[in-house]
């Protein structure tokens, strides 16, 4: 019986072309990671998880019947503990944007080498985003402020808001929160807060279970979308302390 553990975690790889399915296949296996199975569009994928409870889905974001945003939307849904890394051939690309709101854990271009192939599994199996915080806050910066208009309207592709409550939050919890959506690591966070690391992570694992965030990167869109940071903000612009 495989057992979860962060050196064998079980993937399903979705993606239309089965050259890329292959390849991927291929690259991880010969790393110790457990493929377990593979699907040709959204739907595919969105059965293969509830049949096969993965670790991990590699999603690629254009698929016939079914695309990814709304297969990764699924899964995350049904499979709380899944974690989805969506695939796209461009860098940057607004539909990611759309993933991150929804869940995902991150993304990768589809030219990935194999070492960070493996690698990025093998991260957000631990429960991390694949995405640093200061990458993800670029990328909301850029499609944040027009993401129905940029996604297309009637391509059912719109996101709304996380819609979480703030309102559940202390005022510590906020301002970790509103440094977390300007890019600040734990580390960073302990400095410019005057406190441990040790009570930085639990602050912010309070943020995490008060908000059920999955992970930093979900975190700053939720920053951005509340209004908590805005556009061009970072931790040097602003201070959120009175």
């Amino acid at each position: 019986m495989t057992t979860h553990t962060e050196s064998a975690p079980r993937v399903v790889i979705a993606d239309d072309q089965e050259l890329v399915r292959t390849g991927f296949r291929l690259i991880l296996t010969a790393r110790g990671i457990d493929v377990v199975g593979e699907a040709g569009d959204g739907a595919e994928a969105v059965a293969a998880v509830r049949r096969l409870r993965p670790d991990v889905v590699l999603m690629d974001i254009r698929m016939p019947t079914m695309d990814g945003l709304e297969a990764a939307r699924r899964v995350l849904a049904e499979s709380p503990d899944c974690r989805v890394i969506m695939l796209t051939t461009f860098d940057l690309d607004h539909y990611v944007y759309a993933a991150l709101s929804a869940g995902a854990s991150g993304f990768l271009l589809k030219d990935v080498t194999p070492a960070h192939l493996a690698a990025a599994v093998r991260l957000v199996d631990t429960g991390d985003a694949l995405l640093a915080p200061s990458i993800t806050r670029r990328l909301v910066e850029r499609f944040a402020p027009s993401a129905p208009s940029a996604l297309g309207t009637g391509s059912g592709l719109a996101t709304p808001a996380v819609h979480r409550d703030l309102a559940a939050l202390t005022p510590r919890e906020r301002e970790v929160l509103t440094l977390m959506g300007r890019g600040l690591s734990n580390s960073e966070l302990a400095r410019e807060l005057t406190l441990s690391e040790a009570t930085v992570k639990t602050h912010v694992a309070r943020i995490f279970a008060k908000l059920t965030l999955r992970d930093r990167a979900q975190a700053v869109v939720l920053a951005y979308e509340t209004g908590l940071v805005s556009p061009g903000e970072s931790a040097d612009t602003a201070n959120p302390r009175r």
